[in-house]
């Protein structure tokens, strides 16, 4: 969304491919989850009267619109790229299929898991450690707009205390607002780390992956 009110900002698109493009000659699998909160917002809408299962599926949809854009930005830097959706939408997107998308990711290509877990009420937070268990990711890397994992939030509370590390269960106890608590259980119970950065500092896709201190660890 960038600085607009609403939709897609070509800008903030060519910076996210440029930062994945950055990091594809590592030669690391990278597979992304992608929101639609800046197209419509399921749970802003059904707290407004619109009933939630619609909602739901509306920002799935959403979703959908966001990996298409990143797929193109990513395509015209080089970068084989397959979009795989929850929701079946032949023309435009492969349906989500386990063995493809490990397939995708050894032949290189960059895959991103659009329409969320495909269910309404779950978040793409939820999708996002879903599909990782199922590609057997070794790290989910949670881009944010604040520097990690703070004790409250950041943009309210200019004492707020950053964490380096943190366990699953102190991020559920203290409500801390990383990912929501059903994708962080799946990670606990999965043993599949997170680490929690800042992606609008540019470079630090590359730096998290070469393994720098930076953002917050959460695991065990």
């Amino acid at each position: 969304m960038g600085k607009q009110s609403l939709g897609i900002d070509p800008q903030v698109v060519d910076y996210v491919a440029e930062e994945i493009k950055g990091v594809s000659n590592l030669k690391v699998q990278i597979c992304i989850v992608i929101g639609g909160g800046n197209i419509f917002r399921g749970l802003e809408a059904s707290s407004k009267g619109m009933e939630r299962t619609s909602a739901d599926y509306m920002g799935m949809l959403a979703t959908v619109i966001n990996s298409l854009a990143l797929q193109s930005a990513l395509e015209l830097r080089g970068i084989l790229t397959r979009v795989q959706s929850s929701i079946e939408m032949r023309e435009i997107a492969e349906p989500f299929i386990q063995r493809k998308a490990i397939r995708h990711l050894e032949k290189g290509r960059v895959v991103i898991f659009a329409g969320g877990t495909g269910n309404p009420y779950f978040t793409t937070d939820t999708a996002a450690s879903l599909r990782a268990m199922e590609i057997k990711a070794d790290v989910i890397m949670k881009a944010t707009k604040v520097d990690g994992v703070y004790d409250c939030d950041p943009m309210k509370n200019k004492n707020a205390v950053m964490f380096k590390k943190i366990s699953y269960i102190d991020v559920l106890t203290k409500n801390l607002k990383v990912m929501d608590a059903t994708a962080i259980s799946l990670c606990r119970d999965n043993s599949l780390p997170i680490i929690v950065f800042n992606m609008q500092k540019k470079g630090n896709i590359r730096r998290v992956i070469c393994g720098e201190k930076i953002g917050t660890y959460v695991g065990e």
